[in-house]
């Protein structure tokens, strides 16, 4: 809020700082220790720098990558009915009206008030009220009540604008938390595929060891075979049949987990089917890494705006040191005895009006510690920025090398099937020509059904990549458009005269 303040008013608060001055209270050096970073001060790696040469932002609803309809659904239901949100929802609301509050401080604040009240006066000769003794009368009063912060050194203007920053901030942790929600429920459904997928091969592999146990007690029966093959056949099931039910008990519990994220009961899972996630293409990556790249990301964006949020808090502990001064005024009608509604002529009005003086003079050191506490919070803040740029370039850069890493095993583990199905046929092969026994095909079968339980991981693996590197991006949730400008997140130095005055003022120690 502009204000235009008149050369008397500035010459009544330079008399005021000279009282002020006065008292002895300075800042006792108390200053900030750190300086915001720049995101494109920290150093990337190869697989970043490399990325920069792609070009492309995450989908706002990136998880519809995946092609399956059940996944995307359970995304929406999450992001509407998941107690998280919500929370990080009314968090947001609470910001705004601390804002709103704040804003309120800087605008003339004027009430009314008044009483009506019929008055008995007591019947005391020594100490009664002269000639009201014994009386009942009307005692009323009304009155209207004016009071402005004139705000010459910004204390209110910077609550106000720390106030909007936090809003800002609560905004981008409300992003943040939508990010996380979808992710795990993307990372929650890529796992509940991998179970169907390993029970289907769990179960193939218990058929196929249940045949083995059939052949071993038909060639003993027959007096080809012996006992020992038989107890060897028979091993293997109890631990397969474990497998199968582990995996059924992984079912479940990603469902419950699922109904979980979207702040549903367990029985909303009763009806999940069976994923069909696909993941057809790649993710492009942001040409300029990692300045714009982090501005995307709405843990950083909120990051950046506690900074601002705490830079301003400064502004308002320097504030502090300085007198304040406000306007005051007052419109009153009073009167005792008459009739009830006598009391609002005109001989009855009385004002007042004036300026109102709030010097600090001497506090034992509360101002300073205010100061101390304000800039530590700044520097807290900067730290934890600095901390969040590190581990977003690290989570970015590890998902880089995992995609890169996933390509490479995905082709292996597609080479891996393909050998043991050539292997699976050349034994089907030969046994339909009489030249080997079935045994030789059931063991090329466990082979092959292996390989594809490791290919089936790796896929996952895959999918899991692409949530990761999304996540590390920001999500597509378009946080940068809502961000700080660079300026707002430097501390703001020492005013001069507080400066001066610290020159002339005994050494205090520094809370």
């Amino acid at each position: 809020m502009s204000r235009r303040i008149p050369r008397e008013l500035k010459a009544l608060a330079f008399w005021a700082v000279s009282l002020s001055l006065g008292g002895c209270i300075g800042t006792g050096g108390i200053v900030a220790h750190s300086a915001a970073p720049k995101a494109e001060a920290l150093a990337t790696d190869d697989a970043i720098d490399h990325a920069r040469r792609e070009a492309g932002w995450p989908a706002d609803q990136w998880w519809q990558a995946y092609a399956d309809r059940q996944l995307n659904a359970w995304v929406a239901k999450a992001v509407n009915g998941s107690p998280t949100l919500a929370m990080a929802a009314a968090r947001v609301r609470l910001a705004q009206a601390a804002a709103g509050l704040a804003e309120a401080s800087e605008a003339p604040q004027i009430d009314a008030r008044g009483t009506l009240a019929r008055h008995n006066w007591p019947a005391d000769q020594f100490y009664g009220p002269g000639e009201l003794s014994g009386q009942t009368t009307w005692d009323n009063q009304a009155g209207l009540g004016l009071g402005y912060d004139l705000d010459l050194w910004g204390r209110e203007r910077n609550a106000s604008e720390q106030a909007v920053d936090t809003a800002h901030q609560r905004v981008a942790e409300a992003r943040q938390a939508e990010l996380e929600l979808a992710a795990n429920v993307v990372t929650v459904y890529i796992q509940l595929a991998l179970a169907y997928d390993l029970r289907e091969v769990a179960r193939e592999t218990l058929a196929q060891q249940q045949q083995i146990l059939d052949i071993a007690q038909t060639r003993l029966r027959h007096g080809i075979g012996t006992q020992l093959e038989v107890s060897q056949a028979q091993t293997p099931l109890p631990e397969t049949h474990r497998q199968v039910d582990a995996l059924d008990e992984r079912i479940a519990l990603a469902g419950n987990q699922l109904a979980a994220l979207a702040g549903q009961g367990p029985g909303a899972a009763a009806g999940l089917q069976r994923p069909t996630l696909h993941l057809a293409a790649d993710l492009p990556l942001p040409a300029v890494l990692p300045a714009q790249l982090l501005g995307q990301r709405p843990d950083v964006v909120a990051a950046r705006w506690g900074v601002a949020a705490q830079a301003r808090g400064i502004d308002v502990a320097h504030a502090g040191f300085y007198p304040n001064v406000n306007l005051v005024g007052s419109l009153s009608y009073m009167a005792t005895g008459g009739g009830m509604l006598e009391f609002l002529t005109g001989q009855k009005l009385s004002y007042t009006a004036g300026p109102a003086f709030t010097l600090p003079l001497f506090d034992g050191g509360h101002l300073r510690g205010q100061l101390g506490e304000a800039t530590a919070g700044y520097d807290w803040a900067v730290a934890h920025y600095q901390q969040t740029l590190v581990q977003a370039l690290k989570g970015v850069s590890d998902q880089l090398l995992r995609r890169e890493s996933m390509e490479k095993q995905a082709a292996f583990a597609a080479e891996g099937v393909a050998s043991a199905q050539k292997t699976y046929d050349l034994a089907t092969t030969a046994y339909q020509r009489g030249l080997t026994d079935y045994l030789e095909v059931l063991n090329a079968q466990t082979l092959l059904l292996h390989q594809r339980q490791v290919q089936q991981q790796v896929h996952a693996e895959r999918l899991q990549v692409y949530a990761g590197l999304v996540t590390a991006l920001g999500g597509g949730l378009g946080a940068g458009a809502d961000n700080p400008a660079e300026p707002r997140l430097q501390a703001p130095a020492t005013p001069k005269a507080l400066a001066r005055l610290d020159r002339l003022l005994p050494a205090h120690t520094v809370p």
